[in-house]
């Protein structure tokens, strides 16, 4: 595909900026053709009048209507093939099969949504019938079902080009409610994002959608802040750092209408690993902890940051083991500049801290954006009596905690703020001890895990991908699995409606066949 450093503002093209940049290889240095221009005010502008527009005509489109527009949003991705997959690799430095499997988890996302939709039950439909006869009043005829809440502001991630990009979760989630959605392409691998772009816009033509039901710009941080006070947004999806989504929050809390800002902002995933589990698996859990820490060269969300161990005779034993594998693990390339000064200088200030000691260091990368993979190490007392604030480190580093025992760790799980996952090794649901730590955890996340690490995070119903504060602006949300629709929906009440002005997932003979409350007893 030959890049024309598009965006687009409904489906028309759109260049009009004097600020340009390109994508940088993470690899080499080397700056990538052709250069793109960041948004000015006035497209930005332009984009928020389409998508309000669209937004009359796109919130009344069917359930079948939007699910087929999915469908051919999935269809055009797959079919940009080796074009798509080599720029990704250009612009990121991913291996290719990477980048390919999670091509292959952004056409599931769509199409599992895309069933979603088709099936219907997802607007929570709620039927109170009138009773006229009631005393001392009587009770009128009352329905209610989700809407979609108008257009919503997408801002791509640095670390999942397209699983939480152009066509990510915040994307498809929203367009599965019924939103037209702007996004914001991120500036690190944006020629993937015209590519991306570029399937969305003509599977929208093909579909009939209404222009202005997706739009795609450019820029950095001024263009992001432009997006967020722009009146016809009226909610925003964000996933990256804890600065960066607090900086959107707050600016979306000063607006004239706040709006809400569903931001995932990382997290340190603590994983508690008891005695047990160190006495009978420790080849296995040293493995597999030394993977989930440099997966991905540690840039994934639910990068286990913390590493809980139970002291005891197997301690000592289980640490040499992880040392042993750790010195043999590659470096890799960062996703930027940016990325990679970042995660030295938060080394550096680990390792200044007093209380902190460098257990090993992986293999030295020598590439333009290389990394060498850490390992720290730090004493519970530390944590728990000096005020010791354990943040993520965005990148192939985790920090080993020693507890002396079980309780030292609920301590520990009590001190942790809110995070996406914890992790459990070992547990034994016979003892009180542990079932303790279990229910301080449940608090604390979003999921919680048995005998797993948390990178890996299935696309499905039932998935959370999401947690309490500082992980997440919202806890009460996800952002992944079907349920992150309701982020972009809020419910609408019908009193006294006659019957042909109903939706159709409200009228009494149900014509699409969803289940149902009627009367407070679910029912097709």
């Amino acid at each position: 595909m030959n890049l024309q450093g598009n965006q687009y503002i409904g489906f028309s093209p759109s260049g009009a900026g004097k600020q340009a940049f390109q994508a940088i290889n993470p690899v080499n240095g080397e700056k990538l053709v052709p250069f793109f221009k960041e948004a000015t005010d006035e497209e930005i502008a332009l984009a928020g009048e389409k998508a309000s527009n669209a937004f009359q005509q796109y919130r009344l489109t069917s359930g079948a209507e939007k699910a087929h527009f999915l469908t051919l949003i999935a269809e055009h991705i797959e079919k940009l093939g080796d074009d798509l997959l080599q720029r990704c690799h250009l612009e990121t430095g991913l291996p290719l099969a990477r980048i390919t499997g999670e091509r292959g988890r952004t056409v599931g996302q769509l199409k599992l949504f895309a069933a979603l939709l088709k099936e219907g039950s997802w607007v929570n439909a709620s039927i109170d019938l009138a009773q006229s006869d009631r005393q001392p009043l009587p009770k009128p005829d009352i329905r209610s079902m989700q809407t979609a809440l108008g257009p919503v502001a997408v801002f791509g991630a640095s670390n999942f080009p397209l699983a939480f990009s152009v066509a990510g979760g915040d994307t498809v989630s929203a367009l599965a409610a019924g939103c037209p959605v702007i996004v914001k392409a991120h500036p690190a691998h944006p020629g993937t994002c015209e590519m991306i772009g570029m399937a969305i816009i003509n599977a929208a033509r093909e579909a009939n959608m209404p222009d202005g039901v997706f739009s795609m710009v450019h820029g950095g941080p001024a263009v992001g802040m432009t997006l967020v006070n722009l009146s016809d947004i009226k909610a925003i999806g964000f996933t990256g750092s804890h600065a960066a989504g607090m900086a959107i929050f707050n600016a979306a809390m000063k607006r004239v209408e706040p709006i809400p800002v569903y931001a995932e902002m990382g997290s340190v995933n603590p994983v508690f690993v008891f005695s047990e589990a160190l006495e009978h698996h420790a080849d296995r859990l040293a493995d597999g902890f030394v993977q989930a820490v440099n997966l991905g060269v540690g840039q994934f969300c639910t990068n286990p940051g913390v590493l809980i161990i139970e002291e005891g005779e197997n301690c000592s034993p289980f640490m040499e083991k992880i040392k042993a594998i750790f010195n043999q693990t590659p470096g890799g390339s960062m996703l930027t500049e940016g990325i990679k000064n970042q995660f030295d200088k938060a080394i550096e200030a680990a390792k200044a801290e007093a209380d902190i000691e460098v257990v090993t260091l992986g293999q030295v990368a020598t590439t333009f954006t290389g990394v060498t993979p850490t390992l720290l190490t730090v004493k519970a007392e530390a944590v728990l009596h000096s005020n010791f604030q354990i943040e993520e480190i965005f990148g192939p580093s985790s920090i080993i905690i020693v507890a002396k025992d079980v309780s030292q760790m609920e301590a520990l799980a009590h001190f942790f703020s809110g995070h996406l996952t914890a992790s459990l090794f070992g547990l034994n649901a016979g003892m009180s001890a542990h079932v303790r730590l279990v229910n301080v955890l449940t608090q604390k996340v979003g999921r919680l895990i048995i005998d797993g690490f948390p990178t890996g995070v299935e696309v499905c119903h039932s998935m959370v991908h999401g947690g309490p504060f500082p992980s997440t602006t919202f806890a009460g949300s996800t952002s992944v699995g079907t349920s992150a629709i309701y982020r972009f929906t809020r419910p609408l009440c019908f009193q006294g409606f006659p019957h042909n002005l109903l939706p159709d997932e409200l009228k009494d003979d149900n014509p699409l066949g969803i289940m149902r409350k009627i009367d407070g007893k679910y029912g097709a």
